[in-house]
């Protein structure tokens, strides 16, 4: 069992009065709340630390360099990488998509090369692949889903081929709360020598991850959904890969010696990092992963998962509520409609009790589409979240809905 009291404390936030409500936040899934040791790492930075990392020789860049690699030490071990110069410190997960749907495929796709996605996936798990498609005359291929939202894994097969160069697919879907089977689809797309990127932005706060017993090429995260700051992003990739590939931005940093004739670049994971990164971010992330590691993933999950059923069955006893994603496998996020509601007038009233749950497309439009609605109403579910809150939720819902109808 984990201590609720105890875990709550440490979320100043939680306190929070919305509209003379108490704040009631189940909007995880687009970003999880800060505890207390987060805000004071930025705060220790900024007052005490202050000083621009890696070239510097005077005390305090010598001490933000230290704590800011720390952080990457840190992500190396929270992912069981092998080395900490396969972490490279991105923006987000977005940036981290994009860094390696630009140096990826400049590297080794050719016109005519295949690139699998699925139906699952978010905007920032499409688009770029899309943009790299176009530019390099590669081909997208789409895994489809079924009506509960899971991947159908007998067409993932018959996509793959000989040409499929790249198979990139989020671990849980910020959607539906979908689980996909990733050791699987990497062990499937490695058979016919795909290389394989897991987007494990919905993935990194609920599951643990050691990406060498996954063996996956490239995996990315966000720290924001991780209980860390905004603008702060992982990507792992492989060694042999990452030193293959060409940079992905030029500037400081990346370089090893520029004339205006050529430049030679850095080592590893420098290579990728060009420019002053978001450092105090970067910094208060560690103490993020230290919060998770002292509760335990397993133990977070334990509750989160109790809190998703139990959130299930009071949705599913209201009239005329669909929930959409009931994967046998899935993370705490519920996703649902209800008959004659629009999802935008449930929330704002919501909002009236202070509750917050996220509504529209959830940037997965061509998901939206797959099964015929505009949005949903989400709810979803960290593990500072309480059964008390679900409750008053439920009870507040039912008032709306009275409203409404």
């Amino acid at each position: 069992m984990i201590d609720l009291e105890k875990i709550r404390a440490q979320f100043p936030i939680l306190d929070t009065q919305v509209k003379g409500k108490k704040l009631v936040y189940f909007d995880n899934a687009a970003t999880t709340q800060k505890p207390k040791r987060v805000l004071d790492a930025l705060n220790t930075y900024y007052s005490a630390q202050n000083a621009n990392i890696h070239r510097g020789i005077h005390h305090l860049a010598e001490i933000a360099t230290a704590a800011y690699e720390e952080t990457r030490t840190s992500i190396a071990q929270f992912l069981n990488a092998k080395e900490t110069r396969e972490i490279i410190i991105t923006k987000g997960t977005t940036d981290s998509i994009n860094l390696v749907a630009n140096s990826f495929t400049e590297k080794y796709i050719k016109q005519g090369d295949e690139i699998i996605i699925s139906t699952l996936e978010h905007h920032s798990n499409i688009v770029p692949w899309q943009m790299a498609c176009e530019r390099k005359g590669a081909i997208l291929k789409v895994i489809p889903i079924n009506d509960k939202g899971e991947l159908d894994l007998v067409s993932f097969e018959k996509l793959l081929n000989t040409k499929t160069k790249l198979v990139a697919v989020t671990f849980v879907s910020n959607a539906l709360g979908t689980i996909n089977p990733v050791h699987e689809i990497i062990e499937k797309a490695h058979h016919v020598g795909a290389k394989v990127l897991i987007d494990a932005a919905q993935a990194c706060a609920h599951i643990a991850i050691d990406v060498q017993a996954m063996d996956c090429d490239f995996l990315a995260f966000s720290a924001h959904k991780l209980y860390g700051p905004t603008g702060v992003g992982v990507l792992y990739g492989k060694k042999e890969l990452l030193e293959a590939m060409p940079p992905y931005q030029g500037g400081g940093e990346m370089i090893a010696e520029v004339t205006f004739e050529k430049t030679t670049y850095n080592e590893l994971p420098y290579k990728f990092e060009a420019g002053t990164p978001n450092i105090a971010d970067v910094i208060a992330t560690k103490f993020a992963i230290e919060f998770l590691q002292e509760i335990g993933l397993e133990k977070a999950a334990k509750h989160e998962n109790y809190l998703l059923s139990y959130a299930t069955n009071k949705l599913r006893a209201i009239e005329g509520l669909k929930i959409y994603g009931t994967a046998a496998n899935k993370a705490s996020v519920i996703s649902f409609v209800i008959d004659g509601v629009h999802h935008q007038d449930l929330a704002i009233l919501l909002d009236n009790f202070g509750i917050a749950v996220r509504t529209g497309h959830h940037c997965t439009q061509p998901l939206m589409k797959r099964f015929e609605i505009l949005g949903t109403t989400r709810a979803s579910f960290a593990v500072y979240n309480t059964e008390e809150e679900i409750d008053y939720f439920i009870e507040s819902l039912n008032k709306v809905l009275a409203m409404l109808r």
